[in-house]
């Protein structure tokens, strides 16, 4: 059975490592390592070491057990490209996404470098969607790693968005996720932001799928958007020239 997820735009959560380290402002709360603290505590054997980077090879087939074809979000508890996940793992982890090919794999990072720097080593499969983890304008930059790497879907997490970004730049890119922060100590997200953001994807014909205001309590807050939700899907290439 598939770890199913309340993540709004998947259906199941796969996590072959766990653990990893903040590396900039949207690390700051991490939902993940609130959660994996909790499951050491529980006794859960794959957090012995609570939020310390762990590989699981047990892990690895996982999806392959899975018959059902199902969205699949890739470490959710951890970043496949941290510096101190081996190449020869990450291969790995890409192979099993390959093989699994009944199901739609997405990976997400905020290690946009070393992702372009390993692109060249991965024979990328077609039912893996890539995406990078943007939550200001001081990062928009790994947008740019994302667009250069050989992916067949490109999408970008704008999550938690911590403020505006004007220089994004949706050439190439094929899906766009914006959501604020929840839980203890949420930052603010301003409508202004995500409505512009909105209103590129319009008109690049982007898909947007908007995920959350946040908050301490996200869902008396919601997920409505000038009235209405917005769960796009990648269903077609972004029109915005790279």
């Amino acid at each position: 059975m598939a770890a199913r997820s309340a993540i709004e735009w998947t259906e199941s959560t796969w996590n072959p490592l766990t653990g990893c380290t903040k590396i900039s402002a949207g690390c700051e709360h991490c939902y993940a390592e609130r959660m994996a603290l909790r499951l050491q505590a529980m006794g859960q054997p794959n957090y012995r070491q609570g939020f310390e980077l762990a590989l699981h090879e047990q892990a690895l087939d996982l999806p392959l057990r899975w018959k059902k074809p199902q969205m699949i979000f890739v470490n959710s508890m951890s970043d496949l490209f941290h510096k101190d996940v081996p190449v020869e793992f990450v291969l790995r982890v890409f192979d099993a996404m390959r093989r699994a090919s009944w199901h739609t794999f997405q990976v997400l990072t905020k290690r946009a470098e070393r992702l372009e720097q390993l692109d060249a080593e991965i024979d990328w499969p077609s039912n893996v969607w890539m995406g990078v983890s943007v939550e200001d304008e001081r990062f928009a930059f790994r947008v740019g790693h994302l667009r250069r790497t050989h992916a067949r879907v490109k999408f970008l997490s704008l999550e938690p968005l911590l403020g505006p970004i004007p220089s994004l730049d949706l050439g190439g890119i094929h899906w766009v996720i914006v959501g604020g922060e929840s839980g203890p100590g949420a930052r603010p997200m301003k409508e202004s932001w995500v409505a512009g953001i909105r209103d590129q994807c319009v008109r690049c014909r982007v898909p947007f799928f908007f995920k959350q205001w946040g908050g301490t309590a996200k869902k008396r807050a919601g997920r409505l958007l000038a009235g209405r939700t917005w769960d796009e899907l990648p269903s077609r290439v972004g029109m915005c020239a790279p």
